[in-house]
């Protein structure tokens, strides 16, 4: 299997030469790293090498590498050196942790596509069925795909291991609050109860901080940049929540020949997204149609809902509030040439289809 990786997402019109000549360094990291496993473990056992192309197919299916770019200007706006090696991993470790995210998040969220191809769990369910194997072709699916996040995991420790005890101590933070989330997630959608304040909690850990945050304040670390952990963070929640409200909008509204995922997924399992929470906050119809149980509550008529009371342009109002947040953050925090660029970086992230 080719472990050619697709070209980084590039951000245009801002002066960021520096920071793609270091994402595409990344991308060259990430592609010899796992070339290199899969030679290795080829040679020691062919059939190991189908769980590490799990691990190469998602890192090379078109993800917008948003977590190394943010993590990447965050080390160049606090004065990191483009040309040393210890930016290149770190970065490249924090898509490893994003691969592991994406395939176990998979699993549970039962979803058959990821980026507009077939989930790890599905591409080996379907194996396991044509090869005539025994036991449950489904259990055996989902249980490559936790080893393969579970590897994806190991691969980016193995990425971090000289790396700053300052830079490790915020890898954990970001590492535990990625953890907790998800369980929030998972105990949530379990529930079926609307808890619009524990919704923001989990898009706060999931997207606000693990997406824009945390990276950059490794990148800033990296860098010895310590006083510019604080306008960071400012402008790495706002951007995370307006991530995260472009992506329930993409699930709620999009269409999967676009976004490479199913339609209306959050929906359809019932999920208290930041989207959801902000409609029960504003709106009485909502309130009311959902009641005491998300689980009682018809997805088709959720969807026509919300369109009816304007609850897509009223998010897209709150989307912009936190992009001009994001902006004021970082105005006199960085040179001008990073701020600009900072705020290209945050229009890119939150208006997108995919």
């Amino acid at each position: 299997m080719s472990t050619a990786l697709p070209v980084s997402h590039e951000y245009t019109g801002v002066a960021l030469e520096d920071r793609n000549r270091v994402l595409a360094r990344v991308e060259r990291r990430l592609e010899d790293f796992l070339a290199q496993e899969r030679r290795s473990w080829a040679a020691l056992n062919p059939d190991s090498t189908e769980l590490i192309d799990c691990v190469v197919r998602m890192v090379g299916s078109g993800g917008k590498r948003l977590r190394p770019a943010f993590c990447i200007a965050g080390y160049l706006a606090g004065g990191g050196d483009p040309d040393t090696q210890d930016i290149v991993d770190v970065a490249a470790a924090l898509e490893l942790l994003h691969t592991f995210a994406l395939l176990h998040d998979d699993v549970m969220d039962d979803s058959e596509l990821r980026r507009g191809t077939p989930t790890a769990h599905m591409i080996h369910a379907q194996a396991h069925e044509r090869r005539g194997w025994r036991g449950e072709a489904r259990r055996y699916g989902e249980s490559v795909a936790v080893l393969a996040g579970d590897l994806a995991l190991v691969y980016a420790e193995r990425l971090l291991a000289g790396c700053p005890p300052r830079v490790r101590r915020i890898w954990g933070e970001l590492s535990t609050e990625l953890m907790v989330g998800q369980f929030l997630d998972v105990r949530a959608a379990a529930q079926f109860v609307p808890d619009p304040e524990l919704s923001s909690w989990i898009a706060l850990f999931k997207s606000g901080r693990y997406t824009v945050y945390r990276p950059l304040a490794m990148g800033a670390q990296l860098a010895g940049a310590d006083e510019l952990l604080a306008p960071f963070e400012t402008y790495g929640l706002a951007v995370g929540e307006a991530f995260q409200l472009r992506d329930d909008l993409l699930d709620a509204f999009g269409s999967s020949e676009i976004t490479g995922k199913p339609a209306r997924l959050d929906f359809k399992q019932h999920k208290m997204t930041l989207l959801m929470s902000i409609a029960l906050r504003r709106e009485p119809e909502v309130r009311e149609l959902v009641g005491d149980s998300l689980a009682d509550t018809e997805p088709d008529v959720l969807h026509d809902l919300l369109l009816r009371t304007g609850m897509r342009a009223q998010v897209e109002t709150i989307i912009l509030e936190r992009l001009a947040t994001a902006g004021e953050a970082v105005r006199d925090a960085v040179p001008p040439v990073w701020s600009a660029g900072l705020y290209r970086m945050a229009e890119q992230a939150v208006h997108r289809d995919t």
